[in-house]
């Protein structure tokens, strides 16, 4: 499972001991022509920009296909995402023709993606390069088709999936017929032989991402940056995983789930976070070792250096709400897997470059759970102000296994709170940092530089000193989320020479500690 590129394979410092920055940015952000970005020319441009930069990790949210705008509600945990295939690339490769590419006016570079109107205008592109790959046995990719086809099952199983929900019109896979939602063996032969050339060409769409993303990390590692990926713990219900797998969730007869996921009230939201996914039987996955996590684990890490957990409470003790619940306040909590999921894990793989989510309400078992299980958690800068001594995300507090933010995806770009923070939350920053908190994105990246923590990882908002609109997620909104987009000339030499020089301040430019090392050897 283990990919070239990850934690045990670096140079000259343990996986335990070497600093290191990055920047967050989902590859939707980037700029380009199609309404939403992709892994061409600007995902290049902005490697190129990090590597100069001196930094050496990408993080990324989850890579998952979806059907709306969210990263964490994907409809298949071990497949990619189509939308962000490159269309120039297909073009470049005679898939598809110059005219192709000629996008309506309203798509623009603008500020925000539009998901409904990127899709619209790529998936017919992407279904014509397939057919035309499927058309010309011959073609450079063909082969790679194949043996990806050949070796890995969950591709047509995603394959499958994706065109019985369009052929059904969109509707959940448990209001589909019962023969196929209960996938009945004569049902789901007769599905893929009378579909076969639709599925056949959905597989060759979810083929091109994986041809483009796994150049793309090529390019990232061959320029000493690791990416950092993002699992969900939870799936979506409506899914390919929760389909074929309805034993390991617990699902009624009809495929209706007897208890959802959420979190209870928190920082977030008064109400809790009700986010409707099935939950797992932990004692069922057990058995095996827990098989299906350590194949979407290894899927992962085929498009990933690092993979960080999310929500990784949950599998010290997960809240369980009741199905049909209007909120998630009345759910109760509920013992996961605890460590026997992570020495399964590693008695099988060996041990893994992750990282713990581990924010929101943390008690004493998820700690311990995170320090047996050798993990490293998160450390958030905005959290840090206002509060007691007492407060972990304060930096005389942080530890050497900590991955430190001024903020995540989940959080206000630090220019946004900032300038909603109360004035005992800004005089305690001012006090602590001693500063003004007049360039208060540059303060917070210099403090999480500085931190003890191993990793510091910066929103690329934060880098762009960009205010709240540019915000990427607010947790408990349904709307106007994940929607973020860079625009003009974000990579700027200014700003990667201002990190590089923070970087080698607090030593987090691993390729500067290589040449010392070198020259100390000479």
């Amino acid at each position: 499972m283990r990919q070239p590129g990850g934690l045990s394979s670096m140079s000259e410092q343990s996986p335990e001991t070497r600093r290191e920055a990055g920047i967050l940015l989902h590859p939707t952000s980037l700029p380009g022509p199609h309404g939403i970005g992709d892994l061409g020319g600007a995902a290049r441009a902005f490697i190129d920009w990090l590597a100069s930069s001196g930094l050496s990790l990408w993080q990324v949210l989850p890579l998952g296909p979806t059907d709306n705008d969210a990263p964490y509600m994907s409809w298949s945990a071990l497949a990619g995402n189509p939308m962000l295939v490159d269309l120039v690339a297909l073009r470049d490769a005679g898939l598809l023709d110059d005219g192709d590419l000629d996008a309506p006016r309203e798509l623009g570079e603008g500020p925000h993606v539009d998901y409904r109107a990127a899709r619209a205008f790529k998936e017919p592109r992407l279904l014509k390069a397939a057919k035309r790959l499927l058309e010309t046995p011959e073609h450079p990719l063909s082969g790679a088709y194949r043996a990806l086809r050949d070796k890995e099952a969950w591709l047509f199983d995603a394959a499958l999936f994706s065109v019985l929900k369009r052929q059904h019109g969109g509707v959940a896979w448990w209001d589909w017929p019962v023969p196929l939602r209960d996938r009945e063996p004569s049902a789901l032969e007769g599905a893929k032989k009378e579909l076969a050339d639709a599925i056949e060409a959905e597989a060759v769409t979810l083929f091109f991402f994986e041809h483009q993303w796994a150049e793309l990390r090529r390019y990232c590692n061959d320029r000493g940056v690791r990416v950092v990926g993002d699992i969900p713990i939870y799936v979506d219900r409506n899914s390919a995983d929760v389909w074929t797998h309805r034993d390991l969730f617990f699902l009624d007869e009809k495929g209706l789930p007897t208890g959802v996921a959420g979190v209870p009230p928190d920082y977030f939201s008064k109400l809790g976070q009700l986010w409707g996914n099935p939950l797992y039987r932990w004692e069922r996955m057990a058995k095996d070792d827990f098989a299906w996590w350590r194949t979407r684990l290894g899927r992962c890490l085929t498009h990933a250096d690092i993979v960080r957990i999310d929500h990784f409470r949950g599998l010290a003790s997960y809240w369980e709400v009741p199905f049909g619940a209007p909120d998630a306040r009345g759910g109760r909590w509920v013992k996961g897997p605890g460590i026997a999921f992570f020495q399964a894990i590693e008695k099988h793989e060996g041990r893994l470059p992750l990282i713990a989510e581990d924010l929101g309400m943390i008690d004493e078992p998820v700690v311990a759970l995170r320090q047996e299980a050798k993990l490293p958690g998160m450390r958030v800068l905005q959290f840090a102000f206002g509060g007691g001594g007492d407060n972990t995300h304060l930096p005389h507090h942080h530890t050497e296994d900590s991955v430190v933010y001024p903020g995540t995806h989940d959080n206000d770009t630090t220019v946004g709170w900032w300038r909603s923070a109360e004035p005992h939350v800004r005089t305690h920053t001012q006090r602590y940092l001693s500063v003004s908190g007049d360039q208060i994105h540059w303060d917070l990246i210099r403090a999480s530089f500085a931190s003890v923590g191993r990793i510091a990882v910066v929103a690329m908002q934060d880098v762009l000193g960009l205010g709240a609109e540019a915000r990427m997620n607010t947790p408990a909104e349904a709307d106007g989320n994940w929607r973020f987009r860079l625009t003009g000339d974000p990579f700027r030499r200014e700003h990667a020479g201002r990190l590089h020089e923070i970087g080698a301040l607090y030593d987090r430019i691993p390729s500067l500690r290589e040449a010392k090392r070198e020259a100390k050897e000479d």
